[in-house]
């Protein structure tokens, strides 16, 4: 009996990032999770529609996503596809937030 796995995705944007290099997946034999880090929307949203030619399941985006380019990427994907943000209460925010821009975030373009 062949055990098909659920297949999900991680995206984060990070100023830095190059999707094709800046990954990693971790799998059990039920479950496979692909982190991909991107530099902004245009490279989530291709990465978003290769997942979804490659059969994902699940997206998972990262707390900088606007509602606006979510539903870009819902459409893009269709609907065999779900699509999760990953969101922080307000104290949460500002911790992750003072931590990035102490990493030196901002100054990265």
């Amino acid at each position: 009996m062949t055990t098909k796995k659920f297949r999900t995705a991680f995206i984060a944007h990070v100023p830095d990032a190059n999707p094709k290099k800046d990954r990693c997946k971790i799998e059990t034999s039920l479950y496979e999770l692909t982190s991909i880090l991107v530099k902004d929307d245009n490279q989530a949203l291709e990465v978003c529609e290769e997942l979804a030619r490659d059969g994902i399941h699940s997206i998972i985006l990262c707390p900088g996503f606007t509602h606006k380019t979510i539903g870009k990427i819902i459409e893009a994907t269709g609907e065999k596809v779900g699509i999760s943000v990953a969101r922080g209460d307000d104290p949460s925010t500002r911790i992750a937030l003072k931590a990035m821009e102490e990493a030196g975030w901002s100054k990265k373009e």
